[in-house]
Parts: C-alpha cells; structure tokens; sequence
C-alpha cells in the first residue's frame, strides 16, 4: 500500500522548516523578522508550494517556530502561522510562478496586518486605521520578496531541473 505523504515528501517538509526558520532568525538579529515593515528573507520560500505542495506544512511548522520570538505573542503564533498555511495551500493551486507570489502577499498582508494592529491598538478606535496602514506596509515588504527573490528561486529550481529532481513523486 502506497502511502500518500511518503518519507520524501515529510523529509521536503522538515528541509522546508529548517530553512524558513534559520533563514527567519538571520532577519530577527537584523530586527527586521517582526513589525509593520517586515523583511524575512525567509518570506522568498513561500513560492515553494507552487512547485512542492508538502512545502505549505514545512513553511507552517517554520513560521510558527519563528513566531515564537514574536513580541505579538500567541496571535502571532496562531493567526500569522495560520497565514502562511493558508497562503500555501493557495500558492500550491496557482498556475504560473508570478501568480504563486500573490497569496503570500494578500494573507500576510491582511491577516498579520491584522495581528500588528492587534497587538499594537487592541481593538480600540485606532484597530482600523492602523490595520489599514500595515496591510500596506507588510504586503510592500512581502510583495518586494516574494516577486524579488520567491520568483528567482522559482525560476532557479525551475531552469537548473532540481525542482523535477526534487519533488517526491519524480
């Protein structure tokens, strides 16, 4: 009986974690993993889904490692985390390389937008406009890595053949 989440694929998952996190960490001792501008170059591999779906629950298990470190606490381990799932199981149905970079961008975007104002304002009159600011600042900063560097590294997997060489059912 063929298992549908084979060895290789939780082994692509795992490498997918190790890297989000280690990645992430480099960009927390820069103070630049948390906040309204946020750049986790880690971010870039939020493309991988495009090409290894089992990569969503690797980026998962990566951010909410990272998030630990979050000033935002449980909500951002919870609902940021979540984010990166969400836009995951998104990016893997996506069809070309430049639309796999748009659901990091719109679920980080609104739902840690979300977390910052939050953790920032609670839920007093100033939730909306500073939600509304850092739906801004984290897509800008999300959209520079994951069109910048998501789509080279794409585009690098693609063009060397690793990514065929890669995936666990090749």
């Amino acid at each position: 009986m063929k298992s549908k989440f084979p060895v290789r694929r939780l082994a692509l998952a795992a490498v997918v974690a190790a890297m989000y996190v280690s990645l992430s960490y480099v960009s927390y001792t820069m103070d630049s993993a948390f906040g309204g501008i946020q750049f986790r170059v880690s971010e870039a591999l939020t493309l991988l889904p495009f090409l290894f779906p089992e990569a969503a629950w690797g980026l998962f298990v990566g951010c909410i490692l990272t998030n630990l470190l979050s000033q935002f606490g449980a909500v951002d381990i919870v609902f940021g985390s979540l984010a990166t799932l969400l836009a995951g199981f998104w990016t893997a149905r996506c069809k070309n390389k430049w639309t796999a970079a748009i659901p990091p961008v719109v679920c980080n975007g609104l739902i840690v937008g979300a977390v910052i104002a939050y953790g920032t304002n609670g839920l007093s009159s100033a939730f909306l406009p500073a939600w509304g600011i850092n739906i801004i600042t984290v897509s800008g900063s999300e959209a520079v890595l994951c069109f910048g560097l998501g789509v080279l590294l794409v585009s690098a997997l693609e063009r060397t053949g690793a990514a065929g060489r890669l995936r666990a059912d090749a």
